[in-house]
């Protein structure tokens, strides 16, 4: 059974290195009409598994290229700064153009995404599998919010990659409260108390050119419960008048979900043969 309710926030302990990344060089959110909801959306969503299973099979006849085919790897072969820089510097990614710089406070050890998301996420991904998982928290320099950004590295190729991005693009799979990506807790942090119920803000990036789906959902350090959660792409948007909005946790996940793929496709093409 799909959850409607947000799950309580299983507090993890802070983990500077991932089990399996490659170590860096020493320097160092109506329950009556939710039920229903979701057994139409669950059975959307794999309805999509099942065309994306067939996909699958395209992308593999698709040759992928080296660099894509390499790519999928780069979760353990990437050391962890590299992946998931200490300080993000965020020129001009504030509301207004403002400046943002954001600092990492915890990683979590790589993983499975089963537990990791919830459910009904886990579902839309389905198509293209999930090989592995790492994540990472971050909070600003104000210690005013607080953002979880994550990789999935998928099994599937570019052909899956590509479909699964057109359906989270038509079907607007990216802004679906019910598909918020999970949070890392980080003990002893500003990113304590940042649960399901502190999730604010969030974006998702379905990547084609590697096999990641990209994805950062942002709160407030303070641990406050938020009813009104905004995808960033609507939070962002200067008329928006809710707290997330108002507190630019929009910008928040968008910036530094944007400066953690860069780091990602820069790896990607260094791992592309001349």
């Amino acid at each position: 059974m799909i959850r409607t309710q947000p799950r309580a926030a299983a507090e993890e302990m802070p983990v500077e290195t991932t089990t399996r990344l490659r170590p860096v060089p020493a320097r160092h959110p109506a329950r009556a009409m939710g039920a229903a909801a979701c057994v139409v959306l669950g059975l959307g969503l794999l309805g999509g598994a099942a065309a994306g299973s067939m996909l699958s099979g395209d992308s593999a006849a698709a040759g992928p290229s080296d660099g894509f085919t390499a790519s999928r790897g780069l979760w353990h072969s990437t050391p962890v700064d590299t992946l998931f820089p200490p300080t993000l510097k965020g020129t001009g990614a504030g509301p207004g153009g403002a400046d943002r710089t954001w600092t990492r406070v915890g990683i979590a050890p790589d993983s499975t995404c089963t537990g990791r998301l919830d459910p009904l996420l886990l579902r839309a991904l389905q198509p293209v599998g999930c090989t592995r998982m790492v994540r990472a928290t971050y909070t600003d320099a104000t210690s005013s919010s607080v953002t979880t950004v994550g990789m999935v590295f998928t099994e599937a190729g570019p052909a899956a990659m590509a479909a699964l991005h057109k359906r989270f693009a038509a079907e607007g799979l990216d802004r679906r409260t019910d598909l918020m990506p999970g949070t890392y807790p980080v003990k002893s942090t500003d990113a304590a108390s940042f649960g399901d119920r502190q999730r604010a803000s969030w974006t998702v990036s379905i990547l084609t050119d590697a096999p990641v789906v990209m994805y950062a959902v942002s709160g407030f350090a303070d641990g406050r419960t938020v009813t009104d959660p905004q995808p960033a792409a609507l939070a962002m948007e200067e008329s928006q008048t809710t707290a997330a909005a108002q507190a630019g946790l929009g910008h928040e996940a968008k910036g530094i979900e944007e400066r953690v793929e860069r780091a990602l496709r820069r790896n990607v093409a260094a791992t592309e043969k001349p």
